[in-house]
């Protein structure tokens, strides 16, 4: 493998400040820079040894018929359960067991379907340690996530994925901090591989976050936030001025469809181009709304997707949208207002 050029040389950690020193603004900010140009490197060396055991890891969750069983300790464990959460928003079925808890009785949430995914910096955690010879048992294949390839969990791995740093972050060189974040991108590396080559999109994303922002977007359709047909404002073409105000005062759209006799919209009037023509001193009475409508007002239909009509609103600077069905008739009716009570936008 093509060697990956060292990202710049921490400097040396600064000493321990002595114990109720004060804390400075230079030292602590030289901390800071220390603490993430180190998880940093550990980053870029981990990213540098990547062989093929990371793509059998993957190709082994994805031919798994169960769930991935995520487990760890302490702060291994921790990141256990934000791995085990971005598998299972990502399209990969995934749970995260305690180690300790598993031999009181949690082991039974294993299957012979699914894969483990062990993690610890040690790979000598106790509690880990006590389970794998269960595990090996029961075929369930072991991935093991380890900072000591040659430990105990790394002995009894199918495939190991090596997340050893050179150093922690922590100026006692004690404190996990690199040793964590390499396990974190590990974790966030295997899910966006799986994830791609599951191939999971947006929307797959979307279904299983409902109540986020993103799930909103992508979920929300026009049907779902429109003002239905009785609700749309609309006159005919030989309509009046008069009764094109009251109905676009009625409906509270701020504009009006018109429609021809089959009730396709074929133009629009907004209180705008009211506002306009009193300027301009045109004789209202003697206007009718075929004379003063926009012609081919934009138009969406039910089974659009909200964001969209936003974009079309937002593209074409307009603050409502007709919403029309298969035939071409007007069906509903939407504006900004509705799509920010929906939090689409």
């Amino acid at each position: 493998m093509a060697s990956t050029p060292p990202l710049a040389t921490p400097a040396a950690q600064p000493d321990p400040a002595p114990a109720n020193a004060p804390a400075t603004a230079q030292r602590l900010l030289q901390l800071a820079r220390e603490t993430l140009l180190i998880e940093a490197q550990a980053l870029h060396d981990m990213a540098a040894r990547l062989d093929g055991r990371f793509a059998e890891a993957v190709l082994r969750m994805l031919a798994c018929r169960g769930r991935v069983v995520v487990s760890g300790m302490g702060k291994s464990g921790h990141v256990g359960r934000k791995i085990a959460a971005t598998l299972a928003s990502t399209g990969t079925p995934a749970l995260f067991m305690h180690p300790g808890e598993a031999s009181h009785g949690d082991l039974g949430m294993i299957t012979s379907a699914d894969v483990l995914l062990a993690i610890s910096n040690s790979g000598e955690s106790e509690e880990l340690s006590a389970i794998l010879p269960l595990i090996k048992r029961m075929g369930v294949p072991l991935l093991a996530m380890t900072g000591r390839p040659d430990s105990n969990l790394g002995r009894h791995a199918d495939v190991l994925l090596d997340t050893s740093v050179a150093k922690e972050a922590c100026p006692h060189n004690l404190a996990p901090t690199a040793s964590t974040t390499a396990q974190l991108a590990m974790g966030d590396a295997l899910a966006v591989a799986l994830l791609d080559a599951r191939g999971f999109k947006a929307e797959d994303f979307a279904r299983s976050h409902p109540g986020g922002a993103l799930g909103r977007k992508l979920l929300t359709l026009v049907a779902d936030v429109m003002r239905p047909a009785e609700q749309a404002p609309r006159v005919g073409l030989q309509a009046s001025l008069p009764e094109l105000m009251r109905e676009i005062s009625a409906k509270g759209l701020g504009a009006t469809a018109v429609v021809d006799a089959d009730g396709v919209p074929v133009g629009i009037f907004t209180d705008g181009d009211l506002r306009r023509l009193i300027e301009r001193g045109a004789d209202l009475q003697s206007l009718t709304a075929a004379l003063v409508m926009h012609p081919t007002p934009h138009t969406v239909r039910p089974q659009a997707l909200a964001v969209e009509a936003a974009e079309r609103m937002e593209t074409h600077r307009i603050t409502s949208v007709l919403v029309v069905d298969e035939a071409g008739r007007l069906c509903g009716a939407l504006n900004s207002h509705d799509l920010m009570r929906a939090k689409v936008i």
